[in-house]
């Protein structure tokens, strides 16, 4: 076994956890789909005494069969409308392989060290984030396709070494957990939780029983989705190096914290205070994440090991995965240096001003409303004041 692979008992029990997830998710989608169809049976049996009432001339009659068609319909349609957020919406930008060829060159070498199939399509995105979905072909049917989506924020925030420790953590989900018929399992988990999701934001009235009852499958998935990062950290680690699949987890916490309590506060309050500004904050977010970080850093030093584990989360603590991968934070100096330059240097080089022009035309349509998608309430209360101030 490998210095950083979890212990064989720990991967036991994930796998059991996964596969008994994956039935309840099946009996899930089986019980509202039966259950949809179940009703829009009774629907058309309403439909039909109906029209025997309109034709026995029985007015009153007519009346209730057609309202209790149109209930039963109605809930048909939910039950079923549920069953159509099984397969999410493509996000993001999609890369050509043509226009990125050394991107591409490392996900095929990084396939080929995991003996996975290649990555279908590259998705960039507007997060601070970089993640594998894999979905149908065909939406709900055919073989699974699997999607990697990354952030620009991401590749300005990590040196070329620190994107392929990243990607090499994205590809150990794949081998570790999405294999063959595991890959249709983590499909129709997830798929489940998002009936759940939909069911319950459309329940009429006191809802909270479907809260409760649903409870236990989102706090186990999230027990799942903590022990998967896990294993996907000892695959990196495996890849590139524990040391540096470390390092790369603290620039990381270290640039999301600052990009969302210090870039993007004040770029937000400079677009609210001067409405009239070109404010470009994706195409200058490479010298703003270069410069404002090193300024910012001293902010920034606790901010992995000031993570507290919070409920819902699906990621254990930064502090967690380093004690996993037997690294210490303290080891790592601020700021990191940066060596040959950014991910986004080395892999986007030609690609950065067209993709920061898409998601600066979507960041300024955003930002008419006076809270941006990136910002939470504590932020937003931040830009207040400091527009305020001014």
């Amino acid at each position: 076994m490998h210095d950083f692979e979890p212990r064989s008992s720990v991967i036991r029990l994930r796998a059991r956890l996964a596969r008994r997830l994956t039935w309840w998710a099946i009996g899930g989608v089986a019980v509202v789909l039966a259950t949809g169809l179940l009703v829009l049976v009774v629907a058309a049996a309403c439909a039909a005494r109906a029209w025997l009432a309109i034709e026995s001339g029985q007015p009153v009659e007519t009346v209730m069969w057609v309202g209790a068609m149109l209930v039963m319909a109605l809930a048909a349609v939910g039950l079923l409308n549920a069953l159509s957020t099984g397969v999410p919406v493509a996000e993001g930008v999609r890369l050509p392989r043509a226009v990125a060829p050394d991107l591409f060159a490392l996900l095929d070498e990084l396939a080929a060290q995991t003996a996975v199939a290649p990555v279908h399509v590259v998705r960039i995105t507007g997060e601070i984030n970089a993640a594998v979905m894999q979905r149908p072909a065909l939406n709900l049917v055919g073989p699974l396709r699997t999607e990697l989506l990354v952030g620009l924020p991401l590749v300005h925030s990590v040196s070329p070494e620190q994107f392929a420790a990243v990607l090499a953590h994205e590809f150990g989900h794949l081998a570790a957990q999405r294999r063959g018929r595991d890959g249709w399992s983590a499909h129709v988990r997830a798929w489940w939780a998002r009936i759940l999701n939909a069911v319950i934001d459309d329940e009429a009235g006191d809802g909270r029983w479907l809260d409760r009852a649903a409870e236990r499958y989102f706090l186990d998935m999230q027990r799942l989705a903590r022990m998967e990062e896990f294993e996907a950290d000892a695959v990196a680690a495996r890849l590139v190096g524990a040391e540096l699949v470390g390092e790369t987890l603290v620039e990381l916490s270290r640039k999301a914290h600052f990009l969302e309590h210090d870039y993007w506060p004040r770029v937000q309050a400079l677009r609210s205070s001067d409405a009239g500004s070109r404010v470009r904050p994706f195409r200058e977010m490479g010298h703003g994440v270069l410069a404002g970080y090193a300024q910012a850093a001293a902010t920034c030093a606790d901010v992995v090991e000031g993570v507290r584990d919070r409920r819902h989360d699906l990621h254990p603590t930064p502090r967690r995965r380093l004690r996993a991968l037997r690294v210490a934070c303290r080891q790592f100096q601020l700021p990191l240096p940066q060596g040959a330059g950014s991910a986004a240097e080395r892999f986007f080089a030609g690609l950065v001003p067209t993709l920061a022009w898409v998601f600066d035309r979507e960041w300024c349509e955003c930002s008419r409303s006076p809270r941006h998608p990136m910002l939470g309430p504590e932020q937003v209360a931040s830009v207040q004041g400091f527009v305020a101030r001014r």
